[in-house]
Order: C-alpha cells, then structure tokens, then sequence
C-alpha cells in the first residue's frame, strides 16, 4: 500500500513525525524542536514542504518550518511575532497568514510567501475581539479559537469560545473588517466550525452540543436550524468532558454521503474517548456513531489519504496516535493502526 507521511503538532517543544503505510504500521519518523506548544500546523497551499507553526505561548511566535521532501528532514526558515499570546489556529492562503490568538482574543493576519523569507515583515493587521460570558474559568473575556476562510464568499469566520460568538468578517479596502456577529447559547464556547451545502456547523467547546445554521452570504443573516448534543449520554453539567474538533469531509465516489466526525475530551471511560458521527444532509442532526477510541483527551483529528479514506487521531493525555479507517460508507471508524509513543499530539498534516 501507499505510504504516508503525518506531521503531528503537539504540546511538547517539537512537531514529530509518523509514517503511515496504509496498513497496520504507524512508525516514528525525525522530530523537528521548534518551540514551546507547537499545538496548531499548516500547509502553504503553493508548498506543501513549507509548514507554519503557531507556537502556543504568552508572547505568541510563528514558526516556518522547511522540509526536505526527500530526507523528510525539517529546518526552522523564519520566526515572527503573531500579535497576541498563545495563537491556537492558522488558515494559510498563497499570500496571508490568518491567526487565532486564543488567550488575547485576537485575529492577526500577516503577510507570508512560498519563498524565502517566507514571513515577510510587510504590514500586518490585528483585530482585537470584545466580549465575555456567563461561564467564570473560561470565558472572562474574548478567546479567538479558530479561523476559517470562505475564499468563494470573500468571507472569514473567527470562533470566539469567550463571548458566546462566531465573527464574520470581510475585506473593505484591503482590510478584513467584522460585519456581523453570530449568537450562540450563553456559556456554549463556539470552538470550530466548518460550512457545507450552505449550512453553517459550529461545534460548541463547553456544553458538546454541535448546532447547525442555514448559512446566506453577507449581509444576510444565517438561522438556527438545530443543536443536538455531541454524545448519545451526556453528562449533567458542569463537566469536565468537551468537545474539540469538527470534520466534514466532502463527499466522494467512495464516501457519496457526507457526515460530521466531532472528537470528545476527557471521558472517564476506560475505554478512552469518543469520535461522534452525525448524519447532517437532512434538515436535522442525526447522532449515527459513536466510536471509543483508547485516547485521552482526543484534541486534533483530521482526514488523509486517498478519497480522505483514513482518519488520524491523538490523545493529548494518553494513548498516543492512532488512525482510523472509514468504513459503512463513512458512518463507521475502524482502528488499523497506531503509535503509543508520541507525546501529547494535539493536531495533524498529511504529507
């Protein structure tokens, strides 16, 4: 079988490396030390050898990272401030970085090339993001946790987990401006959110509900069509079990129907966490899987491979990494292989 090489972000000081041969061996491969909590890694579009690193610290940093594709070595390429403190989600276009700045809740976009120096130190623009919620620990002020761009719609959306809301913002002049805001329940924390067949999917990080919204292009504004929560048995709140990642690959001649994939952290289970499956192309949400995955704290997941067949998961607490394959048309998960060695992953790329 093919193999397949993962770059693995993680809170150690290193992005780690995994290959992966499409059969039941997940072996490590050179790690790169970068930097304190590399927790979030991205592509250049136009160079998939060139990685950006957010470097999750109270002095938030950029880290390039340039790999050899042939040695599958890594080299750190330039180093930049990342305009508020522990950025948590990058969204790399050919020519701009977009960073989420979780403890500052901030969005930061900086100026990025495919060639040396790759971060440029042309103007960069920080949106500072306002508000708070009911939820005392977690939600004092604003905390920018994802940023999502909608090149087809000219449109970017910023989770907010701190203030109940997801941001939309669009360029005026060159600049990216807000123009609206989207409510959620108080105390829900907006975390990720992804688009598909115009409707809007935000995973809500404190109370695991996954809500879904008939989503019209600005100035329009979107309508709640559902929220249903992100496990068959939820515990009564508070919790320490919450959701954390949101996936919706797009349909294919293998997998024709599409499906949500939601991770779930810290279940006391001995059977580690779940990886939640919902039906989303009706009307409704539809809870059709639950998956136990062995890991805990199950952070970062994403799809790989061929028709995005295989899914690659970590556990940020125990447990290692593992990956999945779709199975019942994309409605089920099966284990085939896995690596108990790498520390606290928290996110992934497939190479």
């Amino acid at each position: 079988m093919a193999k397949h090489r993962i770059l693995v972000a993680s809170y150690t000081n290193s992005i780690h490396a995994l290959q992966f041969d499409g059969d039941a061996s997940l072996t490590a491969q050179p790690s790169i030390q970068v930097g304190h909590h590399p927790s979030w890694i991205e592509f250049h579009p136009q160079d998939p050898s060139l990685v950006f690193a957010a470097i999750e610290q109270t002095e938030g940093k950029i880290v390039a990272v340039k790999y050899d594709p042939s040695s599958g070595n890594g080299a750190i390429v330039g180093e930049i401030a990342s305009g508020g403190a522990d950025p948590c989600s990058l969204y790399a276009t050919n020519d701009r970085l977009f960073v989420a700045n979780y403890s500052s809740g901030s969005l930061s976009v900086l100026p990025i090339s495919s060639q040396a120096p790759y971060l440029l130190d042309g103007p960069t623009t920080t949106v500072q993001l306002h508000g708070s919620g009911p939820n005392l620990e977690r939600q004092t002020g604003p905390h920018a946790h994802q940023v999502l761009l909608l090149p087809s719609r000219g449109e970017l959306l910023v989770a907010d987990l701190g203030a109940d809301v997801v941001c939309r913002f669009a360029q005026q002049d060159g600049i990216w401006k807000l123009q609206a805001r989207i409510g959620f329940e108080p105390g829900s924390g907006p975390r990720h959110t992804a688009v598909y067949d115009g409707a809007l999917y935000t995973l809500n990080e404190l109370n695991s509900t996954l809500s879904k919204h008939r989503f019209p292009p600005l100035p329009a504004e979107p309508s709640l069509i559902a929220v249903k929560p992100t496990m068959a048995n939820p515990p009564p709140a508070p919790t320490d079990m919450l959701a954390a990642e949101l996936l919706i690959p797009a349909p294919n001649s293998s997998f024709p129907t599409a499906y949500a994939y939601v991770s779930n952290r810290n279940d006391p289970s001995p059977e580690g966490d779940i990886i939640s499956i919902f039906a989303i192309e009706g009307v409704e949400l539809e809870l059709v899987a639950e998956v136990r995955t062995g890991l805990k704290h199950l952070r970062g997941m994403l799809f790989g491979g061929v028709d995005q067949r295989w899914l690659v998961a970590g556990g940020a607490q125990g447990g290692g990494v593992k990956v999945f394959e779709r199975v019942d048309g994309g409605k089920g998960l099966k284990l085939v292989a896995e690596n108990k060695e790498v520390e606290a992953p928290t996110g992934f790329l497939w190479v």
